[in-house]
């Protein structure tokens, strides 16, 4: 499932298209990436319309269509596993992956999903759809304050710490290795139950939440690089890593239904 930055790299992966008029729709009408999307009042929407920007929140991004700079539609999509977004030459002929297909005079705009666990809505009018306003505030943003989440902790206190970092309710886009990371960064073991976090432990979860998304958009959402050396992340993927603090070997479990990697010296 691809997390906060990659999303957003994928995001940029259209903006060739920025500026540029939809000539044509195309979409697998009845499967269940687009049951959302009716294709006559996708093709009334779009075709003719610019593609005027976009943005990504979490693990979903918006796209806003319009004529002149009025927004007319907005189309979501969410990834799921295996979605992805690509340009192709204008000549693109959509095969059984490509879902949602968008030409352009120059270019093709191409949304894929092989298992089709994503999806792709579509809202008319200038107003940011409800489905978009409502998703949780952002790790960056003002709202993702530290009272935010103490209240959450306490309200879970019997879950285990690195489960409740993976709720997207509460911390939106931050996914398996990231919430590996946050924890080895803040030296909590991913096992404490919210419950059990100290208030300054709590603080530090914080603080390390912000900086670890904000790493990884400067770092895997410009180009796909890897964060910086010094992560944590470059040792979580190999067996019989060792900790880039101390060097003793990281340990495995499954918590919270997913594969988690810790330190047992630093994350005590």
């Amino acid at each position: 499932m691809p997390e906060l930055a990659e999303v957003e790299y994928i995001r940029r992966q259209w903006d060739a298209g920025v500026g540029a008029r939809v000539t044509r729709v195309a979409l697998h009408a009845g499967k269940r990436v687009v049951r959302d999307v009716d294709p006559a009042e996708c093709e009334r929407l779009l075709v003719g319309s610019t593609l005027l920007g976009s943005e990504a929140r979490a693990k979903q991004m918006i796209f806003r269509f319009g004529r002149g700079q009025q927004v007319a539609a907005w189309v979501g999509i969410h990834l799921g596993m295996t979605g992805e977004l690509r340009i192709e030459p204008a000549s693109f002929s959509p095969g059984k992956h490509g879902h949602f297909v968008l030409f352009q005079r120059e270019r093709t705009l191409v949304f894929t999903d092989p298992r089709m666990f994503g999806r792709v809505r579509l809202a008319a009018g200038p107003e940011v759809p409800e489905w978009w306003a409502k998703l949780p505030p952002e790790v960056l943003s003002d709202e993702f304050t530290l009272e935010r989440v103490t209240a959450f902790l306490s309200r879970r206190k019997k879950s285990a710490v690195k489960a409740l970092l993976l709720d997207q309710t509460m911390f939106p886009g931050v996914g398996n290795w990231m919430a590996d990371e946050i924890l080895w960064r803040a030296r909590i073991d991913p096992r404490t139950l919210g419950g059990q976090l100290k208030p300054a432990q709590v603080k530090t979860l914080w603080e390390e939440t912000r900086e670890v998304c904000r790493g990884a958009l400067a770092t895997v959402a410009i180009d796909f690089s890897d964060p910086p050396e010094d992560w944590f992340f470059h040792v979580r993927w190999a067996d019989g890593g060792e900790c880039p603090r101390c060097g003793l070997t990281i340990q495995t479990a499954t918590i919270g239904g997913r594969t988690t990697r810790w330190c047992p010296r630093c994350q005590r």
